[in-house]
């Protein structure tokens, strides 16, 4: 009984440092840092710069119903990588080696589509 007297205010102050379930953020798909976002009606392609790569991710504006997305990032004198498939909420990352380079991006939901052109020469 005595045991469960000091146990239970050390458990109970220990709930605030551990967080309440379910409150985590999500986490960024790609490393470094924001390089250009482009919304469109039914999401966003996000582009993200590091030193000497870059990623891309198409994210659903409303998330929950799987669909067709796809993301596709291609490097100036490179090859394109892309993601296409049904999801839910995000198409990629894809990432490519963009050292000095300039890279296109692409993004699509549905029959909905956006493009970034030339981008980070």
């Amino acid at each position: 009984m005595l045991v469960r007297l000091l146990v239970l205010p050390l458990l109970a102050g220990l709930v605030p440092l551990l967080g309440a379930p379910g409150t985590a953020q999500a986490a960024s798909a790609c490393t470094g840092r924001p390089a250009k976002t482009v919304g469109f009606s039914t999401g966003e392609l996000r582009v993200y710069k590091s030193r000497a790569h870059v990623c891309a991710v198409t994210v659903a504006k409303k998330p929950g119903k799987r669909r067709t997305m796809s993301v596709t990032l291609q490097p100036r004198g490179g090859r394109t990588v892309s993601d296409k498939g049904s999801y839910t909420k995000m198409a990629g990352p894809v990432t490519v080696n963009a050292l000095n380079r300039c890279v296109r991006a692409t993004g699509a939901i549905g029959r909905k589509s956006v493009s970034t052109g030339w981008i980070l020469c």
